[in-house]
Protein backbone atom coordinates (compact mmCIF):
# COMPACT_ATOMS: atom_id res chain seq x y z
CA UNK A 1 0.00 0.00 0.00
CA UNK A 2 1.27 3.51 -0.83
CA UNK A 3 2.04 5.32 1.95
CA UNK A 4 1.46 9.05 2.21
CA UNK A 5 2.05 12.16 4.68
CA UNK A 6 -0.75 14.21 6.23
CA UNK A 7 -0.85 17.52 7.33
CA UNK A 8 -2.50 20.13 8.76
CA UNK A 9 -3.98 23.21 7.61
CA UNK A 10 -0.55 25.25 8.51
CA UNK A 11 1.25 22.70 6.44
CA UNK A 12 2.84 21.15 9.06
CA UNK A 13 3.04 17.11 9.17
CA UNK A 14 0.48 15.34 11.41
CA UNK A 15 1.57 11.58 10.65
CA UNK A 16 1.08 9.32 7.33
CA UNK A 17 -1.98 7.48 5.54
CA UNK A 18 -2.05 3.85 4.07
CA UNK A 19 -4.05 4.10 0.69
CA UNK A 20 -6.08 1.48 -0.42
CA UNK A 21 -3.81 0.08 -3.62
CA UNK A 22 -7.42 -1.00 -5.70
CA UNK A 23 -8.04 2.92 -5.89
CA UNK A 24 -4.50 4.66 -5.90
CA UNK A 25 -1.81 2.81 -6.97
CA UNK A 26 -3.42 1.13 -10.10
CA UNK A 27 -1.72 1.30 -13.41
CA UNK A 28 -3.29 4.40 -15.11
CA UNK A 29 -5.43 3.81 -18.23
CA UNK A 30 -5.07 6.76 -20.22
CA UNK A 31 -7.61 5.26 -22.95
CA UNK A 32 -10.70 5.56 -20.25
CA UNK A 33 -9.34 8.95 -18.81
CA UNK A 34 -9.48 10.65 -21.85
CA UNK A 35 -13.16 8.90 -22.75
CA UNK A 36 -14.21 10.08 -19.44
CA UNK A 37 -12.69 13.85 -20.08
CA UNK A 38 -14.61 13.88 -23.69
CA UNK A 39 -17.78 12.40 -22.16
CA UNK A 40 -18.01 14.87 -19.49
CA UNK A 41 -17.01 18.10 -21.56
CA UNK A 42 -19.65 17.01 -24.02
CA UNK A 43 -22.71 16.61 -21.73
CA UNK A 44 -21.75 20.43 -20.20
CA UNK A 45 -22.40 21.80 -24.30
CA UNK A 46 -25.68 23.34 -24.34
CA UNK A 47 -26.20 22.28 -27.37
CA UNK A 48 -29.15 25.52 -28.12
CA UNK A 49 -27.30 26.62 -31.08
CA UNK A 50 -29.78 27.15 -34.11
CA UNK A 51 -30.23 29.07 -37.70
CA UNK A 52 -32.26 29.24 -40.33
CA UNK A 53 -31.98 27.30 -43.90
CA UNK A 54 -33.04 28.56 -46.78
CA UNK A 55 -36.81 26.78 -46.36
CA UNK A 56 -37.27 28.68 -42.41
CA UNK A 57 -35.93 32.27 -43.71
CA UNK A 58 -38.95 34.33 -44.21
CA UNK A 59 -39.38 35.77 -48.33
CA UNK A 60 -37.74 34.85 -51.38
CA UNK A 61 -40.93 33.57 -52.88
CA UNK A 62 -40.43 35.38 -56.07
CA UNK A 63 -38.17 34.26 -58.64
CA UNK A 64 -35.52 37.79 -59.18
CA UNK A 65 -35.19 37.84 -62.91
CA UNK A 66 -36.75 35.12 -65.51
CA UNK A 67 -34.36 31.63 -66.57
CA UNK A 68 -33.02 33.16 -69.69
CA UNK A 69 -31.77 35.79 -71.49
CA UNK A 70 -30.28 38.27 -68.68
CA UNK A 71 -26.88 37.13 -69.41
CA UNK A 72 -26.36 36.64 -65.52
CA UNK A 73 -26.59 33.13 -63.21
CA UNK A 74 -30.11 31.81 -62.98
CA UNK A 75 -31.61 32.25 -59.34
CA UNK A 76 -34.65 30.89 -58.22
CA UNK A 77 -35.00 32.75 -54.89
CA UNK A 78 -32.93 35.85 -53.00
CA UNK A 79 -33.10 33.82 -49.89
CA UNK A 80 -31.00 31.16 -51.21
CA UNK A 81 -27.14 30.82 -49.13
CA UNK A 82 -25.35 32.65 -51.48
CA UNK A 83 -27.50 35.57 -50.90
CA UNK A 84 -27.08 38.28 -48.42
CA UNK A 85 -29.95 37.57 -45.87
CA UNK A 86 -30.36 34.05 -47.10
CA UNK A 87 -30.66 31.08 -45.57
CA UNK A 88 -28.06 28.79 -43.87
CA UNK A 89 -26.40 25.66 -45.57
CA UNK A 90 -26.85 22.95 -43.09
CA UNK A 91 -27.67 25.59 -40.06
CA UNK A 92 -26.80 24.00 -37.27
CA UNK A 93 -29.68 22.72 -34.91
CA UNK A 94 -30.97 21.85 -31.24
CA UNK A 95 -29.09 18.93 -30.09
CA UNK A 96 -28.07 16.90 -27.53
CA UNK A 97 -24.06 16.04 -27.17
CA UNK A 98 -24.28 14.00 -24.36
CA UNK A 99 -23.35 10.00 -24.43
CA UNK A 100 -23.32 7.60 -21.51
CA UNK A 101 -20.39 5.54 -20.36
CA UNK A 102 -20.09 1.94 -18.48
CA UNK A 103 -19.92 2.17 -15.02
CA UNK A 104 -16.53 -0.30 -15.08
CA UNK A 105 -15.06 2.20 -17.48
CA UNK A 106 -15.68 5.06 -15.16
CA UNK A 107 -14.93 3.39 -11.93
CA UNK A 108 -11.52 2.29 -13.80
CA UNK A 109 -11.25 6.04 -14.83
CA UNK A 110 -11.49 7.89 -11.53
CA UNK A 111 -9.04 4.65 -10.12
CA UNK A 112 -6.55 5.77 -12.88
CA UNK A 113 -7.14 9.85 -12.03
CA UNK A 114 -6.46 9.14 -8.55
CA UNK A 115 -3.70 7.03 -8.99
CA UNK A 116 -2.22 9.34 -11.27
CA UNK A 117 -2.17 11.82 -9.03
CA UNK A 118 -0.12 9.65 -6.18
CA UNK A 119 2.13 8.43 -8.78
CA UNK A 120 3.31 12.19 -9.52
CA UNK A 121 3.30 13.36 -6.45
CA UNK A 122 0.39 15.86 -6.67
CA UNK A 123 -1.89 14.25 -4.41
CA UNK A 124 -2.42 16.19 -0.74
CA UNK A 125 -3.94 14.79 2.34
CA UNK A 126 -4.94 16.84 5.15
CA UNK A 127 -6.40 16.02 8.50
CA UNK A 128 -9.30 18.22 8.86
CA UNK A 129 -10.22 20.73 6.19
CA UNK A 130 -12.67 23.36 8.69
CA UNK A 131 -13.14 27.06 9.28
CA UNK A 132 -14.75 29.06 11.88
CA UNK A 133 -16.01 31.31 9.81
CA UNK A 134 -16.29 32.86 6.15
CA UNK A 135 -12.80 33.71 5.40
CA UNK A 136 -11.01 33.99 1.66
CA UNK A 137 -7.74 34.86 3.36
CA UNK A 138 -7.40 31.60 5.47
CA UNK A 139 -8.16 29.55 2.71
CA UNK A 140 -5.08 31.05 0.46
CA UNK A 141 -3.19 30.86 3.86
CA UNK A 142 -3.92 26.85 3.80
CA UNK A 143 -3.37 26.61 0.30
CA UNK A 144 0.20 28.40 0.41
CA UNK A 145 1.32 26.43 3.37
CA UNK A 146 0.45 23.02 1.98
CA UNK A 147 2.12 24.18 -1.88
CA UNK A 148 -1.07 24.22 -3.72
CA UNK A 149 -1.65 27.50 -4.43
CA UNK A 150 -1.84 27.39 -8.55
CA UNK A 151 -5.00 25.04 -9.43
CA UNK A 152 -6.15 22.99 -6.80
CA UNK A 153 -9.36 20.86 -6.28
CA UNK A 154 -10.27 20.19 -2.57
CA UNK A 155 -12.49 17.15 -2.04
CA UNK A 156 -14.33 17.56 1.24
CA UNK A 157 -16.12 14.16 3.32
CA UNK A 158 -19.32 16.53 3.38
CA UNK A 159 -20.49 19.80 2.25
CA UNK A 160 -19.22 22.25 4.30
CA UNK A 161 -20.31 25.89 3.52
CA UNK A 162 -17.76 28.07 5.29
CA UNK A 163 -14.95 26.00 3.31
CA UNK A 164 -17.19 26.07 -0.02
CA UNK A 165 -17.66 29.62 0.04
CA UNK A 166 -14.37 30.67 1.29
CA UNK A 167 -12.47 28.67 -1.39
CA UNK A 168 -15.27 29.90 -4.59
CA UNK A 169 -13.51 33.39 -4.81
CA UNK A 170 -10.02 31.68 -5.27
CA UNK A 171 -9.07 31.61 -9.02
CA UNK A 172 -8.18 28.22 -10.01
CA UNK A 173 -9.72 26.39 -7.10
CA UNK A 174 -12.32 24.00 -6.77
CA UNK A 175 -14.24 22.06 -3.88
CA UNK A 176 -15.94 19.23 -4.47
CA UNK A 177 -18.03 16.04 -2.19
CA UNK A 178 -16.97 12.15 -2.49
CA UNK A 179 -19.99 12.14 -4.37
CA UNK A 180 -19.79 15.06 -6.90
CA UNK A 181 -16.16 13.80 -7.86
CA UNK A 182 -14.98 13.27 -11.35
CA UNK A 183 -12.22 12.36 -13.35
CA UNK A 184 -12.00 16.03 -15.70
CA UNK A 185 -11.47 18.40 -12.62
CA UNK A 186 -9.43 15.72 -11.01
CA UNK A 187 -6.58 15.74 -14.01
CA UNK A 188 -7.09 19.70 -14.25
CA UNK A 189 -5.95 20.40 -11.02
CA UNK A 190 -2.16 20.65 -9.99
CA UNK A 191 -2.80 19.44 -6.54
CA UNK A 192 -5.86 17.27 -5.90
CA UNK A 193 -6.33 18.25 -1.74
CA UNK A 194 -8.73 15.42 0.26
CA UNK A 195 -9.09 15.48 3.60
CA UNK A 196 -8.68 12.44 5.80
CA UNK A 197 -11.85 11.48 6.63
CA UNK A 198 -12.57 11.63 2.44
CA UNK A 199 -10.08 9.22 1.76
CA UNK A 200 -11.27 6.81 4.02
CA UNK A 201 -15.14 7.56 1.86
CA UNK A 202 -13.37 7.37 -1.53
CA UNK A 203 -11.77 3.60 -0.75
CA UNK A 204 -15.33 2.80 1.02
CA UNK A 205 -16.96 3.65 -2.66
CA UNK A 206 -14.23 2.75 -5.36
CA UNK A 207 -12.10 -0.20 -3.25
Amino acid sequence: MPSINVVDMKGKKTGTVELNDAVFAVEPNEAVMHQMVVSYLANQRQGTQSALTRSEVSGGGKKPWRQKGTGRARQGSTRAPQWTHGGVVFAPKPRNYSFSVNKKVKRLAMKSALSAKVADSELIVVDKIALDEFKTKVMVEMLAAIGADKKALIVLPEVDKKVIKSASNIQGVKTAQVNELNVYDILNADKLVIAKDAVSKIEEVYA
